[in-house]
């Protein structure tokens, strides 16, 4: 059997470490055999748990050295910083060829323990900035829901762990197996997008106060119709270039960046909170066009139009052609 071992360590979040111990110890192989012998590992004895309660956990870090997957939780906001003999033992199973892979802000404590320098690796997105400032060796991508580069594996948020486990089993033991544990888990096998459509696109920042602020504001009030570099820096009473200049300094991007931000977030709060059509949405956003909507939007949600208002929208959609 291929022996999954589940790291506890103070702070474990509940859900971040019950996902892939279900997910795999439901996992059957077509003569009903287990593949998987999940197993439940942590430092100490007692593990503080986030929530309240103390976890009884009988196998220590020895059991890193036999496990054939480990599997690494997110863990609380707060919880003190793993400890070296943690991080050696994950150095030790990863020099070993064992697969290691996080959930969610696990991924903080492989990257500290240098299994993640070099490589691609993904975490929350709330959390996304964060491990890129705290570790710059390591290829952060904030967009999708799982990463992996053969032995090491990252996924986002929790929901997201059971996609990079499946994923696994996949691998492991083909597409028909893996299949049937999505149905156990009532989720699909692949889901469409990543994380970035799971990402709320706030408003551009406006920096109250600057000389900026009216223009900013009439900017948001007219993302209906046609809005230029030069008719915008003729309002700003700026070259194209000075207001160009100006305008990165104040709010950290481009003028059209801005711009494309503002009307991706008013289409998602119209996709969210109306029924109107997506040509309709398309025009009030000011996209020009379906075609030129569906795009960009795809571009920078990750997901359809169609596909995000079947996912976030409380209302009954209007269907449209081509979503």
């Amino acid at each position: 059997m291929h022996s999954v071992t589940i790291l506890a360590l103070d702070g474990v979040i509940p859900f971040d470490m019950a996902a892939p111990m279900q997910v795999f110890d439901q996992t059957r192989l077509p003569d009903g055999r287990r593949p998987y012998r999940v197993r439940l590992c942590a430092e100490r004895p007692e593990v503080r748990a986030d929530g309240g309660f103390t976890l009884r956990v009988e196998r220590g870090l020895e059991a890193l050295a036999d496990a054939d997957t480990v599997v690494v939780p997110g863990r609380a906001e707060g919880s003190p910083p793993p400890s070296p003999a943690v991080l050696a033992a994950l150095r030790e199973a990863a020099g070993a060829g064992t697969r290691i892979a996080s959930v969610c802000v696990g991924a903080f404590v492989l990257a500290e323990a240098g299994l993640l320098d070099g490589l691609r690796a993904t975490t929350h997105w709330v959390a996304a900035g964060l491990l890129a400032r705290s570790f710059p060796e390591v290829d952060v991508r904030p967009d999708v829901l799982y990463v992996d580069n053969g032995r090491i594996l990252t996924s986002a948020g929790a929901a997201a762990a059971l996609d990079m486990c499946l994923h696994m089993i996949r691998s492991d033991l083909g597409s028909a197996v893996a299949a049937d544990a999505a149905r156990m888990s009532v989720m699909p096998l692949e889901r469409e997008g990543g994380q970035a459509q799971f990402i709320v696109h706030e408003h551009p920042p406006v920096p109250r106060g600057s000389d900026l602020e009216p223009l900013l504001d009439w900017i948001g009030d007219n993302l209906a119709h046609e809005v230029t570099l030069g008719a915008m820096a003729a309002r700003a009473g700026m070259s194209e270039r000075t207001f160009s200049r100006r305008f990165r300094e104040q709010t950290g991007t481009t003028p059209l960046q801005w711009l494309l931000r503002a009307r991706v977030r008013r289409a998602q709060y119209l996709l969210e909170n109306s029924d109107h059509t997506v040509e309709r949405i398309a025009q009030q956003a000011g996209f020009g066009s379906p075609t030129a909507f569906r795009e960009r939007f795809r571009k920078v949600v990750g997901t359809t139009p169609h596909a995000y208002r079947s996912t976030f929208s409380g209302r009954r959609a209007v269907p449209a052609a081509g979503g």
